[in-house]
């Protein structure tokens, strides 16, 4: 669906990274690796992207990190599209509906990295029904034509890991309130 409004690839995948977890930050030669695109094109969007205002940059070294600015009118939009565009809100409402005591869940892995590896790993805190779990991920896969990968945890061994599991790159989809 993105791919075939914005007719740019490189520029489709820069709003994934960007857009998927608001803090990635990412400077040029470090996408060009990741992204296996050439710096020019890369370039070029990145530029585009920041005179509209959608990134913004910061010097730090000799290296210029962009980064989503938060604060643009269009950014809450694009973060849902980008979203959708992945499946996470389709996981994340069939998945958790009804399932049991969920505390909170988080995506981690490539897609809080804003990478579109085809595999969503999701972390779920509390207390859920295993069994329906892994019904609803295989109705999901199906769906959104991804993996999800899932991981439940209690709250205790979530407190136990919080220092392994990288919480920095990870992106709260559901917090119980």
């Amino acid at each position: 669906m993105l791919d075939t409004l914005i007719t740019s690839k490189t520029r489709v995948k820069l709003l994934l990274k960007f857009f998927l977890n608001s803090e990635t930050k990412a400077y040029l030669r470090g996408l060009e690796d990741e992204l296996g695109e050439n710096s020019n094109a890369i370039r070029l969007e990145l530029n585009r992207l920041s005179k509209a205002g959608l990134l913004e940059s910061a010097t730090e070294g000799r290296q210029k990190f962009y980064h989503a600015n938060k604060n643009h009118p269009l950014f809450p939009e694009l973060h849902s599209v980008v979203r959708k565009y992945l499946g996470i809100d389709q996981v994340i409402e069939s998945v958790l509906k009804n399932l049991g005591n969920v505390e909170f869940a988080f995506v981690t892995g490539d897609y809080a990295k804003g990478k579109d590896s085809g595999i969503i790993d999701l972390t779920l805190v509390g207390s859920v029904n295993k069994d329906y779990l892994n019904h609803l991920v295989e109705k999901t896969e199906t769906l959104i034509k991804r993996k999800v990968r899932t991981l439940v945890l209690s709250l205790d061994e979530y407190d136990q890991l919080t220092g392994t599991l990288q919480m920095d790159k990870a992106i709260v989809v559901w917090k119980k309130e």
